[in-house]
């Protein structure tokens, strides 16, 4: 038995400076586990075309259902070789592990790789609603139990959790919840004002709007105001206290995937990272670039991400089917 083992460990200190070596041998397949076209892709398609210098092809391949799940249940299931890579995020690694039963486990079936950015739940009202900071949106609720509601992309989204992570903290969870097929319903039904609060993930488009005065942001549940909206207070700033909630676009390996894979993966994106029109598309899609990033730093966020959501997502009693 002990020779056996003797000759495995062998073999596989033998193969692992050939296996650095020679990888990427072949085209290296990012699971996007959502729809094409959303925000999500326009991390993942430019960090695709952005890390070709280093890895060679990387296909994009939307595999989308059931929240994300879908997507990271089959890269959770794919080989550890390297070769599949997921595009994770606050549902794939947070949400729907917490409030759901998934085939997979956040920690134990993922390496992650590298954070390529954070995104932020704005507050927002329509102007007719007459308030002009959170407080006041707070005292309105408190004065007038029951008689307001916000809507959001939908339940279970990061902005409807940002939305009520608000309502736990500022202690007015009597707003009524109001969900939507997509932020763009939400955001229209905003403008329109057939809404008048709405938590929504930032993009350009809604800071644009705010910028225009078709809606007003309160803040943003960010750690540090947006570099792209600096007059925008974080919500802490605005009065709630510990009102941080984000989500976040990171590439993760299938659990044992070989470490000089995961490294050569998280130096290509180390380098995209500190490409110009890289950080311009990001910050174009309302994303804050995750500039200094590596494995170790990775996990540390999405276990801290963890700890920071699951006793916020019992309280309310969510849970996805």
């Amino acid at each position: 038995m002990y020779r056996r083992s003797f000759i495995a460990s062998a073999a596989a200190a033998v193969a692992a400076p050939a296996f650095a070596q020679t990888y990427p041998a072949r085209p290296i397949r990012l699971i996007v586990p959502w729809a094409p076209g959303g925000v999500n892709d326009a991390a993942a398609r430019p960090w695709a075309e952005k890390v070709r210098a280093t890895l060679g092809t990387v296909t994009i391949e939307n595999l989308g259902g059931a929240g994300g799940v879908v997507g990271a249940t089959a890269a959770a299931r794919a080989a550890p070789d390297g070769y599949t890579l997921l595009l994770g995020g606050g549902a794939t690694h947070i949400i729907n592990p917490v409030a759901a039963k998934t085939a997979y486990d956040p920690v134990r079936d993922f390496d992650p790789v590298a954070i390529l950015s954070i995104s932020g739940v704005a507050i927002a009202v329509h102007p007719s609603l007459g308030v002009s900071t959170l407080k006041e949106l707070i005292a309105r609720a408190k004065a007038n139990p029951g008689a307001l509601s916000y809507g959001t992309p939908g339940v279970g989204s990061a902005a409807h959790l940002g939305g009520e992570m608000f309502k736990f903290l500022a202690g007015v969870q009597d707003i009524v919840h109001v969900p939507y097929r997509g932020g763009g319903p939400a955001l229209n039904d905003l403008v329109g004002g057939q809404i008048t609060i709405a938590a929504l993930n930032v993009t350009g488009q809604i800071l644009e709007l705010a910028k225009a005065g078709k809606i007003a942001l309160l803040c943003i549940s960010t750690p540090e105001r947006l570099k792209a909206a600096p007059d925008l207070p974080t919500g802490e700033e605005a009065g709630v206290k510990d009102f941080v909630a984000v989500n976040f676009a990171g590439v993760f390996a299938p659990a044992k995937t070989p470490r000089a894979a995961i490294e050569k993966v998280a130096e290509a994106t180390r380098a995209a990272m500190q490409d110009a029109d890289y950080l311009k598309i990001l910050a174009a899609s309302g994303f804050e670039a995750s500039t200094d990033t590596d494995p170790e730093k990775a996990t540390r966020f999405v276990n801290d991400e963890i700890a920071r959501w699951t006793p916020v997502i019992k309280a309310i009693g969510f849970k996805l089917e």
